[in-house]
């Protein structure tokens, strides 16, 4: 818990600091008089699993739900690309997943809705050195449920809101997005930006990439894995957090065939 406050993210800059083990009040549910309120006008970023598990929850292709549901802001100041959900046209900017009787897809509801009112940051990479997640606590104005009976330390929060299990799934993503390679302001160039954006959040479109080129071609994959891929979802994004360690940071997590042919897309 050392890293400085100026090191994370802006919006967590100035946010109370929960210590280990310290708890805090919280609670909700619809008898809260402020029950959805928290759920419009508000900057969601969604993690790749966040977008893997909303758009089957739709039962649409990856690329659909990004196009329809989302937003990909471009600043100078991010080096990888990040996805917003994008809120209803409505006067209160909804989240247009919710409905009357509150979220109608909670049990796939973004990491960051199951976080609140918890903030996480992890400080940049050192070289040599495992950054350690600082948590945080939102204590917004309008949020009454802040003065619930039930007390929770942020480590209890993420295991009763799922997220631990859910986090295990994108050590692989984290992993990346604080990279050593990062460190003194490096950025990916437009085409690694855009494998980046396909292999992490597009992930039909990746699955395509795999199966639709050379791809298996060109690289040693057991045969038991590639058959997984074809249809299982978590096994393939796992598989998209060793081929952007290859191709991002050239790591040898995945073997070249010999003599491959050459490559003529890439995701």
């Amino acid at each position: 818990m050392s890293a400085s406050k100026t090191e994370l993210p802006e919006a967590l800059r100035g946010k109370r600091l929960l210590g280990e083990g310290e708890s805090f009040a919280f609670s909700c549910h619809p008898g809260v008089p402020c029950f959805n309120r928290c759920c419009a006008d508000v900057n969601i970023i969604l993690t790749p699993l966040d977008v893997l598990r909303l758009a089957r929850r739709l039962d649409l292709p990856t690329r659909a739900f990004l196009d329809r549901h989302t937003l990909t802001p471009i600043t100078k100041e991010l080096h990888l690309p990040v996805v917003m959900l994008r809120m209803s046209d409505d006067e209160r900017k909804s989240c247009p997943f919710v409905g009357e009787h509150g979220c109608t897809v909670y049990e796939d509801r973004p990491w960051a809705c199951r976080m609140y009112p918890v903030g996480m940051g992890i400080p940049p990479a050192r070289a040599g050195v495992e950054p350690a997640p600082v948590y945080f606590l939102f204590e917004d104005d309008f949020c009454e449920g802040r003065g619930g009976d039930r007390q929770f330390t942020a480590e209890q929060w993420r295991a009763d809101q799922g997220v631990d299990q859910r986090d295990a799934m994108e050590a692989g993503y984290r992993a990346i997005v604080s990279h050593p390679w990062f460190i003194g302001g490096r950025t990916l160039d437009p085409k690694r930006m855009e494998m980046f954006f396909t292999a992490a959040y597009d992930l039909d479109s990746f699955r395509s990439f795999i199966f639709e080129t050379s791809f298996l071609d060109r690289f040693e994959i057991e045969d038991e894995l590639v058959e997984r891929l074809r249809s299982d979802d978590d096994a393939l994004l796992a598989f998209a957090w060793r081929w952007l360690r290859f191709a991002l940071f050239a790591e040898p997590t995945l073997t070249v065939r010999r003599a491959a042919p050459v490559q003529r897309r890439t995701p």
